[in-house]
């Protein structure tokens, strides 16, 4: 009995002991366990730590591109700082601009621009001769006299205007220039393009003596004129010439002017210019780069005036140069509305003057312009 006590006690210690082992090694898992989960836990913090770090950076990366590229799409967007002053006169000029014009109030234009539209020639020359306007689209023999009187301080960017002289009248028995011997023709512009144009044709044609030209201040004054006496004649400048035509039936075109001139054995290569596009050669010389851009979008908007008057027209009314978009339509046409540069405006132009300089020396300042009153000549003639 005693052997087998001792077996039981032996083999309750070998199970206590085998039971001792067991917790222990149970313990020791569930410590391990948990040293894996917090490791795991750990990780996955780090881990979430690193993406929100990648993240940021890559925010902070975009946001710098962002802003570079809108630094650098707002230097593309303006050439300069500056805002460049136009000034036109109220009539074909101005119709050549407008759809510029529009662009500009859209800010979709590679410049800032500033825009008047004149009554008077005068207004605008005062502000050109005084620094306070930059560009500005006048007579094209006013140009000439006014680079005499600043000694060359302003050149010429491009014709914008062919003739935009036409003789119109009720009477049936006018129908062409002949017709005016012993007539008197009413008409606006002493002094300027007109009455130079009118004076060259006629002297070509042997009518020097045979007309009388009686001036008016306004064309409205003739077109009033024409209202209570149709039989009158006249020479009218666009637009009003087609405005005078759509309030009275009666009235009629009979002249062409520019092909009048064309016609004049003198005139060479000339051709009949009314308006022309000056700019201060200081200006110039500053900002060479927005001069030519303009110059670029003025032909745009010449153009489109050609191939929509439909969407010109509207713009036409819009700013007033013409009260009614469909008369503003039907006299675009007749405008001559263009944009030449280069060797060709030069050429053009240039004998123009000519002509007037021989007809009257004081119609261009008393004497002709030099080769610098031509702007960007060599490199519209490499075009």
């Amino acid at each position: 009995m005693k052997k087998h006590g001792m077996m039981l006690a032996a083999a309750a210690a070998v199970m206590l002991m085998a039971a001792g082992c067991g917790a222990s090694a149970e313990t020791e898992t569930t410590a391990a366990a948990a040293e894996t989960e917090a490791a795991a836990e750990t990780t996955k913090a780090e881990e979430t730590a690193d993406a929100a770090e990648t993240q940021e950076a890559e925010a902070e990366g975009q946001e710098a591109a962002s802003g570079a590229a809108e630094e650098e799409a707002g230097e593309a967007h303006y050439l300069d700082d500056t805002v460049l002053r136009v000034g036109s006169l109220k009539g074909p000029t101005t119709m050549g601009l407008v759809n510029m014009m529009s662009l500009s109030e859209a800010g979709e234009l590679p410049y800032q621009a500033e825009f008047t539209m004149a009554t008077t020639a005068d207004e605008i020359t005062a502000k050109i001769a005084s620094g306070d306007m930059d560009i500005a689209l006048i007579p094209a023999n006013l140009a000439s006299v006014l680079y005499n009187k600043t000694e060359g301080q302003i050149a010429v960017l491009d014709i914008n205007t062919l003739g935009v002289l036409y003789g119109v009248t009720g009477d049936p028995s006018i129908t062409g220039l002949s017709d005016l011997a012993g007539k008197t023709v009413y008409m606006t512009g002493q002094g300027t393009t007109p009455e130079f144009a009118l004076d060259y044709i006629l002297a070509e044609n042997g009518l020097s003596e045979e007309v009388t030209v009686e001036f008016k201040n306004e064309a409205t004054e003739i077109a009033a004129l024409l209202q209570e006496d149709p039989m009158a004649i006249a020479i009218l400048p666009q637009p009003f010439a087609t405005v005078t035509q759509q309030q009275n039936p009666e009235v009629k075109e009979f002249l062409d002017l520019t092909e009048e001139w064309k016609s004049c054995p003198d005139s060479g290569s000339s051709e009949l210019v009314t308006g022309v596009t000056i700019v201060r050669k200081e200006f110039l010389e500053a900002h060479e780069a927005l001069v030519a851009e303009f110059v670029l979008e003025h032909q745009e908007s010449a153009l489109k005036a050609q191939e929509d008057p439909e969407q010109t027209s509207q713009l036409v009314a819009q700013y007033g140069i013409i009260e009614k978009a469909p008369v503003a339509k039907l006299a675009l046409p007749k405008c001559n509305i263009v944009c030449i540069t280069g060797n060709e405006m030069q050429e053009a132009l240039s004998g123009y003057l000519e002509v007037l300089y021989q007809a009257n020396p004081q119609s261009v300042g008393g004497a002709l312009p030099a080769e610098d009153f031509y702007a960007f000549t060599e490199v519209s003639g490499e075009e």
